[in-house]
């Protein structure tokens, strides 16, 4: 890793009054949490029906039983814990030096770390709620039910994320659109930038865009600092820096 790419950082973070972190799979990894697309990912293992089938939303209302298995053994770890990457980004919204946290995951990582001000644009896996009756579960319930989980109304409990062939949430947009273009700063952190329409808000950054990620992405040639390294890692030696550095009025 370019200790000087990690001083550029520091100092553009420094300079920046309204900064906002894009993050996507990658910042979960180092937590256990394995990605989707890389190698080692989700949607890489074998199996008789797509993943991407399977995590969609004709399959959840169609074969909701073959979708809780999966779901539960391959997309709820409750066992995780936040790890450096979400650790830094509590502390630097904690130093006023963060306005927001926008993130393309559902393990709720982000708030178990302490941030406050997290746009989760594809839902979380701590939020369920009855299809019939609209009663909201927590996640030790739906992880406790055999099976499909189903409401003291009979109705079946369906996790707040957002499926294939789901639209995402209005207002979650909405704000993390006009977070993202108001932004001086909008670092990009563990995310390959693939998916729609997530990935297209990050061309609304008027300010300086930074990219974190170990392998390249289609906005590397337009950012104006590419660090391929483990986002773990940059944190890990951008923090010092940060926290040195003179603060600055927001």
């Amino acid at each position: 890793m370019d200790i000087d790419l990690i001083r550029q950082l520091a100092d553009m973070a420094a300079a920046s009054k309204n900064t906002v972190f894009f993050g996507g799979a990658g910042v979960s990894t180092e937590s256990g949490i394995p990605d989707f697309r890389s190698a080692q990912g989700l949607f890489q293992e074998k199996s008789r029906i797509p993943p991407e089938e399977i995590i969609s939303r004709s399959f959840f209302m169609s074969h909701p039983e073959a979708f809780y298995e999966f779901y539960k053994q391959k997309m709820v770890y409750p066992q995780a814990r936040p790890n450096t990457c979400h650790k830094a980004l509590a502390r630097l919204e904690g130093m006023g030096r963060l306005r927001a946290v926008i993130t393309q995951n559902i393990d709720g990582l982000h708030q178990a770390a302490g941030s406050r001000e997290v746009l989760e644009l594809h839902g979380s896996v701590h939020r369920n709620f009855c299809m019939r009756c609209g009663k909201a579960t927590i996640l030790d319930q739906v992880m406790e039910s055999p099976g499909v989980p189903h409401c003291g109304c009979g109705g079946i409990i369906k996790p707040d994320v957002v499926l294939y062939e789901e639209t995402l949430d209005g207002d979650v947009t909405q704000r993390a659109t006009e977070a993202i273009a108001q932004s001086e700063l909008m670092i990009i952190g563990g995310t390959s930038l693939t998916v729609y329409p997530a990935a297209s808000f990050v061309s609304l950054c008027k300010g300086k865009v930074v990219i974190i990620n170990k392998s390249p992405t289609m906005m590397d040639r337009s950012a104006d600092l590419v660090i391929a390294a483990p986002i773990g890692e940059v944190f890990a030696a951008l923090m010092p820096l940060i926290e040195a550095a003179p603060a600055t009025n927001p």
